[in-house]
């Protein structure tokens, strides 16, 4: 259901700083959100009613009850970004380092040139496909006020990817300067390489799953993500104890990071943290 939530407040332009998702011991689901919302109107009693109708409308009889509160100066900062935690392992915080389950650095190469188009720079870029790879290189571009005027992508064998874009800067310009080439080339490469990362940790007796991807300049994150882990998760017939949604600074960015805390109980033996992690991987790749 939490998908179904997330992709409603979407539609109202409300964006999510935090969630968390609990199971009560008889068998029901609590979902906390803390939100904001992008007009700047849900302390009124018309906009908190019709989010609650709409709410209700999309969810119908899998919802049981829905109340929205404005949290006060002392909770307000619970859904600011924080620091990377003790808590987040390597494979989250830092790049991830060359696995069977990531893409190979050899697969993804860019190059730039000013010198077939008299008012634009050409950027190619050869890359495995997967999932969300348009949206990948668009945020990127988004964030650094560069314009796509015209594309072309190419699907060939073994799923690689041949791709020309002519872009121009936020003025209307070439790219001529090394240094904004560069920049914009290493991100590029980091966001094709690593889009999402995944992390399996043991919590003492439990299993914790962590996912992180990068949040946009404008505040949004990836969509579905939270949908691709759930069925990755169900086809591996594992259950969701409790999940949370926070966002965390990274490096020089923010991050939103689902840590989800696996429910292994039951008649299926636990499974290998590796496998899980490359399930996951797989699904939000669009590999599986």
């Amino acid at each position: 259901m939490v998908t179904d939530v997330t992709e409603a407040l979407c539609e109202l332009e409300l964006v999510i700083k935090k969630v968390k998702v609990s199971t009560t011991p008889d068998g029901k689901v609590m979902d906390l959100f803390f939100i904001t919302d992008t007009r700047e109107l849900l302390h009124t009693e018309k906009r908190k009613e019709y989010t609650k109708e709409y709410l209700r409308g999309t969810l119908k009889d899998a919802m049981i009850d829905i109340d929205i509160e404005l949290v006060g100066p002392a909770a307000a900062d619970i859904s600011a970004c924080s620091p990377a935690s003790s808590f987040l392992p390597a494979a989250i915080t830092e790049e991830a380092v060359e696995t069977g389950t990531l893409i190979r650095l050899d697969e993804v190469t860019i190059t730039m040139d000013n010198t077939l188009s008299p008012a634009h720079t050409l950027v190619q870029i050869v890359c495995q496909d997967h999932k969300g790879l348009v949206y990948d290189i668009m945020r990127t571009f988004k964030d650094y006020n560069i314009q796509i005027c015209y594309g072309r992508f190419y699907i060939k064998e073994r799923g690689k990817c041949d791709i020309d874009l002519f872009i121009t800067q936020g003025d209307g310009k070439k790219i001529v300067d090394p240094h904004k080439q560069q920049s914009l080339s290493s991100r590029l490469r980091t966001e094709l390489l690593h889009p999402v990362r995944v992390g399996v940790e043991s919590r003492g007796p439990d299993t914790e799953l962590l996912v992180a991807n990068p949040v946009e300049l404008s505040g949004k994150g990836r969509p579905l993500v939270f949908y691709d882990i759930t069925l990755a998760l169900k086809r591996l017939q594992t259950c969701i104890f409790s999940a949370e949604i926070g966002r965390y600074v990274i490096g020089d960015r923010e991050w939103e990071v689902y840590r989800i805390l696996l429910d292994e109980g039951g008649e299926g033996l636990s499974l290998a943290r590796k496998k899980i992690e490359e399930q996951v991987w797989k699904m939000l790749m669009g590999w599986e």
